[in-house]
């Protein structure tokens, strides 16, 4: 089979594209073939070692994909549509190949009638937020919940999934992304530059704030304990190489918590939960990406490259084996 792959750590350079061997099922996996795959900001970290984790080599890079199931088995039938947003992970071949061993527990049916395209676009974004707001962030309907660089693709999705749960969501992001984040349902959007960003917060917020994510990377942990509520808790979802101040005193005197949340950490059952909130509302017709590019798998090492410089904000990128 074609694959992308990696023969050792480092930059995107080194993702070869080219013939593997085809994948063998164990007991209780299951063989797909692979219709798409995409790129996330966890299949760079992964592949240039920043986030250490058991990888066999060669190795197979990507972590999403929707396919067809090629051999029943594990109560699959051939022929189902299904997806993964769980491998090239803890010594799991990845996605990106004409074909993928999944296990069972971490395979889910594609709802009928969504795109498998867009489909694959979303995986992954909304598996996260659905994590970080809920499992983690704890986030209850009339809370209120901040969520940071709510223009990109886990942040639109944040406000997506906060909003359908009945919470008031404030929301920070560039000018040029305001309306596509009112368009969710953010009650308030600020410039994230603004040079009085904290007071404004503090304004919209006059109680505080129940639940904070930024997905910027950038962690600014003295302003997001400083708008914490009551027993409020901070999820910190990005920035591997980030060191902030931790204001311990405001923390724990508000009854704070910070809590940190790498998707890559969650249990089969975590992400199964996830997953059959993500299916819900893909077949309502909701969590459809905002911008979509499709590119052949052999794009792969380049869409690495245009997602660690910055190039796909509020894009993705599906690839087609």
């Amino acid at each position: 089979m074609r694959a992308a792959y990696v023969e050792q750590l480092g930059p995107p350079d080194l993702i070869r594209f080219g013939e593997l061997p085809a994948p063998v099922p164990g007991p209780g996996e299951v063989l797909v073939d692979v219709l798409a795959t995409t790129v996330n900001p966890v299949d760079t970290i992964v592949r240039s070692g920043v986030f250490r984790t058991p990888l066999p080599f060669p190795f197979v890079v990507g972590r999403d994909l929707v396919g067809t199931v090629a051999s029943a088995g594990s109560g699959f039938a051939v022929g189902e549509t299904v997806w993964c947003d769980s491998l090239g992970h803890d010594g799991r071949q990845g996605a990106a190949a004409e074909q993928a061993v999944v296990p069972a527990d971490r395979l889910y049916r594609l709802p009928p009638g969504v795109d498998p395209g867009e489909a694959v676009a979303v995986f992954h974004p909304a598996a996260t937020a659905h994590l970080a707001l809920f499992t983690h962030g704890g986030l209850r309907p009339g809370r209120t919940v901040l969520i940071g660089g709510a223009g990109g693709n886990v942040g639109s999705v944040l406000v997506e999934f906060a909003v359908r749960a009945h919470a008031r969501v404030l929301a920070t992001a560039a000018p040029r992304d305001h309306d596509h984040v009112r368009s969710l349902g953010a009650a308030e959007v600020v410039d994230y530059h603004a040079d009085d960003l904290a007071a404004r917060l503090a304004a919209l917020a006059p109680d505080g704030v129940d639940v904070h994510i930024d997905t910027s990377g950038h962690n600014d942990l003295e302003t997001a304990v400083g708008l914490l509520a009551h027993r409020g808790r901070v999820v910190v979802m990005s920035g591997a190489r980030d060191e902030p101040v931790l204001p311990v005193g405001a923390l724990y005197m508000k009854d704070g918590s910070v809590r940190g949340f790498a998707i890559s950490n969650a249990t089969t059952a975590e992400l199964a939960d996830a997953a059959a909130s993500v299916n819900g509302l893909l077949a309502a017709g909701a969590l459809r990406p905002r911008s979509v590019e499709y590119h052949p798998l052999s794009a792969t090492a380049r869409t690495h490259r245009r997602m660690e410089r910055g190039e796909l904000h509020g894009r993705r990128v599906v690839l087609r084996p």
